[in-house]
């Protein structure tokens, strides 16, 4: 049997967040392996926190990282921001995304055993969220976003967009961090949803004593009114009157991807 020294159990217990005696126990239980007793605690811990499946995460951070014309955003969601905020989560978030940048979205898998240790040392409800890598088309801009918030980010953008420069891009991008779009076009925006606003519409003008000919130019202006707050090119600029497409003038938003801590 291998001989356990209390450096042996006090590097385990930093690198899965164990309790001392755990930490001990697997070690004797593996002899001596440290790897083998990290897989141990990781196993006995997972079984533990697959009871917080259920648990709501509302909270997390955003990382992204760029390199060239490939960018990447992950959010990864915490219970808390009292976990997210912490510097092992904030670590973790960004890796995951230095990750996906080097390899695609598939890449996370190479950090599980990272993110089952966060999940046993946190006891919260952990998971991926949104996983994106855009590498923008040749001649277009690719620009990106992270507004952070005590010491991690909470809102992330990537943006791709044709026939427009730089500046114009990360105005942009900065604009969808702000109005928070759903959609790129109409057509992306869920059909019941649609429906749903349009008959809540219909009944909000016919409440009101609308003469009946003019429902149906009241109901659309009203639809159209909903739809710009939805779908980025329709958006006003920052709430202003111009839109976003209008900004642009004849550039083009080839794809977006937000993630909001929260939402």
């Amino acid at each position: 049997m291998a001989e356990i020294s209390a450096k042996d159990v006090k590097a385990l217990r930093d690198a899965t967040g164990a309790g001392m005696m755990d930490a001990k126990k697997a070690l004797v239980e593996a002899d001596g392996d440290r790897e083998r007793a990290a897989r141990i605690l990781r196993e006995k811990g997972l079984t533990k926190v697959a009871t917080l499946e259920d648990r709501e995460n509302t909270q997390g951070a955003i990382a992204v990282a760029v390199a060239g014309s490939t960018a990447a955003l992950v959010e990864l969601k915490a219970e808390t921001d009292f976990s997210a905020k912490s510097p092992d989560f904030v670590d973790l978030v960004q890796r995951l995304a230095s990750a996906v940048l080097a390899g695609g979205v598939d890449a996370v898998a190479s950090l599980s055993d990272d993110l089952d240790t966060l999940r046993i040392s946190k006891k919260e409800n952990i998971e991926l969220g949104r996983v994106e890598c855009f590498e923008a088309a040749d001649g277009n801009v690719l620009d990106t976003y992270l507004h952070e918030q005590d010491g991690r980010g909470t809102v992330g953008v990537l943006l791709e967009v044709a026939g427009v420069d730089q500046e114009l891009a990360h105005e942009v991008a900065l604009h969808i961090a702000f109005a928070k779009p759903s959609a790129l076009r109409r057509d992306e925006v869920p059909a019941d949803l649609v429906a749903k606003a349009t008959e809540g519409f219909e009944e909000l003008t016919r409440k009101e004593g609308k003469p009946e000919q003019a429902i149906p130019k009241i109901v659309e202006g009203r639809v159209n009114s909903w739809f710009a707050e939805r779908v980025l090119p329709e958006q006003g600029m920052f709430g202003d009157k111009e839109t976003v497409q209008q900004r642009l003038g004849s550039g083009e938003i080839v794809r977006f991807a937000l993630a909001v801590i929260g939402h």
